[in-house]
């Protein structure tokens, strides 16, 4: 049964289709059966996975508006490893459509209910901003990754997304919870860097990964080749990072499988 994780933040510019895709390609080059699915009408993270946005025969658009199903907008056979539920401008028009419909919060989680069985991870990458979309998203998921950097507004956004969180958490998905907080474009050499960072172990504790995602040039220029890091230069500090995360994810998602909490990931450190 697949675990579902939303990768998502009100804030632009932390990383969250940076992280989408190379989390994506790192699960899979640990033998992992894993699905993206790109929300992002900007189809950045479908291009950075290698396909074209524009060629796309079915994408997510249709999968929410009942005019596919997930298995048949399935993109497979990608060099990154993984397979692809894509996006493009089409998605722009759901979110007027999905006000139409019935149960519109969960078309996400209907759609993907075939395809469990199918995979150990499913990733969805999300828009910035909380909308429909994002709520599918949520609704769908087991937990949430929050990338962010550690700069002083981003902890001013954090509490409202977690807010959100709780919210869907109470109103259309009890088993949501924070799956992880994680700490992107991250440079110890400046103070702030290291105050937020500690404050966000202080508050979340073992919710923040011990994994951290430098700020590195090959994470920069890998989506511009429509590739993960890990296949643009699989030595670069961003590829063994996302590697080290995938490690963690993998190691927590099996220590909640055998009933164990979380905790212990952090007791290492």
């Amino acid at each position: 049964m697949a675990k579902i994780l939303t990768i998502t933040n009100q804030k632009g510019g932390v990383g969250k289709t940076t992280t989408a895709v190379n989390l994506a390609a790192s699960l899979a080059a640990t033998k992992k059966r894993v699905l993206m699915i790109d929300l992002d009408p900007q189809g950045n993270a479908t291009m950075g996975s290698g396909a074209d946005k524009h060629q796309l025969e079915h994408s997510v658009y249709e999968v929410l508006t009942d005019q596919s199903s997930a298995e048949e907008a399935l993109v497979t056979g990608l060099p990154s490893g993984y397979d692809l539920i894509g996006a493009n401008g089409d998605l722009t028009a759901a979110e007027v459509e999905l006000l139409q419909m019935p149960r519109r919060e969960f078309r996400l989680k209907m759609a993907l209910i075939p395809l469990l069985e199918r995979y150990d991870f499913i990733l969805i990458d999300n828009p910035p901003s909380l909308n429909l979309l994002t709520v599918n998203a949520l609704s769908a998921s087991d937990g949430v990754i929050i990338p962010m950097q550690c700069e002083y507004y981003a902890l001013e956004g954090i509490s409202s997304l977690v807010g959100t969180i709780d919210k869907i958490n109470k109103r259309l998905n009890p088993k949501l919870k924070i799956e992880g907080i994680l700490r992107t474009m991250f440079d110890p050499r400046m103070s702030l860097t290291k105050d937020v960072s500690d404050h966000l172990v202080e508050y979340f504790g073992a919710r923040v990964y011990r994994t951290v995602i430098p700020r590195n040039v090959r994470l920069a220029e890998a989506p511009s080749h429509g590739m993960p890091a890990l296949q643009y230069d699989k030595n670069s500090r961003g590829a063994l990072a996302y590697l080290s995360l995938a490690g963690e994810l993998i190691r927590r998602t099996e220590r909640e499988c055998s009933g164990e909490t979380v905790a212990t990931e952090q007791e290492e450190i």
